[in-house]
């Protein structure tokens, strides 16, 4: 589980990196805000990226995540890492229901989430599902 728990790891800090960037002001990987917020948010008709504070706190709690597996068992850490499960599996399934679409229309987002982005979560959510299950 070792093995899991790292890959894990690794593929949450990616993104919480990208969220402190983004927190800052540093428009990365796309240096045009409104071609990042398509790119990244999808929102109907958005131009800019989210406030700093949203961006941080995603980074948090991205972060939180990805040293929850690595930590020694404490009292409510199954009940985190069956919340950690649900969040991400919840996420990379609603990517494809009709109401998701219809708010996060914006290319390229709307095919890079189908195609990339919540294939990617539901792998996180399985993975936390599969250490919460054994035990981690």
């Amino acid at each position: 589980m070792t093995v899991i728990a790292t890959l894990l790891s690794g593929a949450l800090l990616i993104p919480a990196a990208l969220h402190l960037l983004w927190a800052i002001g540093f428009w990365f990987p796309i240096k045009d805000e409104t071609a990042l917020a398509r790119a990244t948010v999808g929102a109907k008709g958005i131009t800019r990226m989210p406030p700093a504070i949203p961006c941080a706190v995603v980074a948090m709690a991205l972060l939180f995540a990805a040293i929850l597996p690595h930590v020694p068992a404490f009292p409510l850490q199954s009940l985190m890492m069956s919340g950690a499960a649900a969040v991400f599996l919840l996420r990379g399934l609603i990517a494809y229901t009709p109401f998701w679409r219809k708010h996060f229309c914006e290319e390229p987002f709307a095919s890079l989430d189908r195609r990339f982005f919540s294939p990617l979560i539901l792998a996180m959510g399985v993975a936390f599902l599969i250490l919460r299950l054994q035990g981690t």
